[in-house]
């Protein structure tokens, strides 16, 4: 057994365990889509929608602190939605490919683009109409859905697209959830934000104190996210601000691991208990064995299967649910959305890289093909998640059903172009890519 990883297995391992669990958590996703929309054109449609209206939380006094099933869903579970894509964003800025600065520019170019284009056609669409305040919903890609789509295609498509799709989604992702703070928040307290702000520091405080357990961080971020909601601002911001201050580097260097493990070897514990300096170095393997492992990677590995495989389908669950009575809806707005994801993503994308390729900014590697990031653009416009998510903040009652049929419109179409191109492009000799 080699232990401790060699520095490639710590790069290429995780990235690969979070791209195989996205993909499982993007089936798990579409099968709670699927559920929403049948249960809400069903008979049970009416008791579905006032199961998510059920009221629940902390009444105490004067102190109110009650909201619906689905408003917890959207601000407290989505928090470590945010959370987790915050921490996957550090890990890849300290030690994936966005650590090289001229290669990350490229995603992140790539990302603004990606979120300029279609909010500009979306409110050039509907400007001056009553959903012209949802220009965010259309700025931001849904992971799970773009890298299950990439896993379907295997082996077919080299690492690189991937990289740079998971990179891209990830900084579009920061960059909505941004707006939404911004955009989308009730008037500001101030006296609540310095509060919040007093939490934040204390974290850091603690973070350059040393403590590890992680249970006082999560008491201190929780007060934290409170603070941050009471003060008016969106509190999954809270989840982006914790998650990107996560140290990423190890306590336990590879060189201290062995040399704890070689005590244990050289004296291992006798049979019993007690104070022994035995039992004492066995503790500290232990300690040593876990803390090779960056906060970031910890938390990862805790946090991922519990927002992929929970928290995201009950997202789905509480949101995707909509009345497919077309006479209804408003045809316009729907449009936009799809005109936003479906057009505006894939231009926004490639002129951005192509522009920050021409400035000599960024560099793109040589198996990323511009066949290839144009299935990749294309994919980019499977907003589902997160525009629901902007969605449901961003515009009134009336007209959510709108932009809902307008988000699953341009989601599927955006797939199924996009893995027909990447499918093409992968077929192609590499000197007509």
């Amino acid at each position: 057994m080699k232990l401790p990883a060699e520095l490639t297995d710590r790069l290429a391992k995780p990235f690969s365990r979070f791209l195989r669990i996205e993909a499982s958590a993007a089936f798990l996703l579409l099968l709670a889509t699927i559920v929403a929309l049948a249960v809400s054109n069903s008979p049970w449609a009416p008791s579905y929608h006032q199961f998510w209206e059920i009221q629940g939380g902390l009444q105490v006094g004067s102190l109110n602190y009650m909201r619906s099933l689905r408003d917890w869903v959207n601000d407290a579970a989505m928090t470590l939605f945010f959370f987790l894509v915050a921490l996957e964003l550090k890990r890849e800025i300290s030690l994936g490919e966005m650590s090289r600065p001229r290669r990350a520019t490229l995603s992140i170019a790539a990302a603004v683009g990606g979120m300029a284009v279609p909010a500009m056609l979306y409110w050039g669409l509907q400007h001056g109409l009553p959903g012209a305040d949802g220009w965010g919903m259309v700025m931001a890609t849904d992971t799970a859905f773009v890298i299950g789509c990439l896993a379907l295609l295997g082996k077919r498509i080299p690492r690189s697209l991937r990289v740079f799709m998971l990179s891209l989604a990830i900084v579009d992702d920061i960059g909505a959830i941004l707006i939404v703070a911004i955009g989308y928040s009730e008037q500001v307290s101030m006296g609540m934000l310095a509060l919040a702000g007093l939490g934040i520091a204390v974290v850091r405080a603690m973070s350059w104190a040393g403590f590890r357990g992680f249970p006082f961080y999560f008491l201190v971020g929780g007060l934290t996210w409170i603070a941050v909601d009471v003060s008016g601002i969106h509190a999954t911001i809270t989840g982006v601000i914790l998650g990107l201050m996560t140290p990423a580097r190890r306590w336990v260097s590879d060189r201290r691991l062995y040399a704890i493990l070689s005590q244990v070897i050289a004296h291992p514990a006798g049979e019993g208990s007690g104070d022994t300096r035995d039992r004492h170095t066995l503790l500290a393997a232990e300690i040593a064995a876990r803390e090779t492992l960056s906060p970031v990677e910890r938390l990862e590995l805790g946090l991922h299967p519990w927002v992929g495989f929970v928290i995201m389908p009950l997202f789905a669950l509480a949101n995707a649910g909509f009345s497919l009575q077309l006479e209804a809806l408003d045809t316009s707005l729907a449009l936009a959305v799809f005109v936003g994801f479906a057009v505006g993503k894939p231009v926004g994308v490639l002129a951005f890289s192509w522009l920050s390729l021409r400035a000599g900014i960024a560099t793109r590697p040589p198996t990323l093909t511009w066949g290839l990031m144009s299935g990749g653009a294309m994919l980019a416009g499977i907003g589902f998640t997160m525009a629901l998510f902007i969605a449901g903040l961003a515009l009134p009652v009336d007209l959510l059903d709108s932009a809902k049929l307008g988000i699953f419109m341009a989601s599927g179409f955006s797939a199924l172009a996009g893995l027909g191109l990447l499918f093409h492009a992968s077929r192609a000799p590499v000197g007509r890519r």
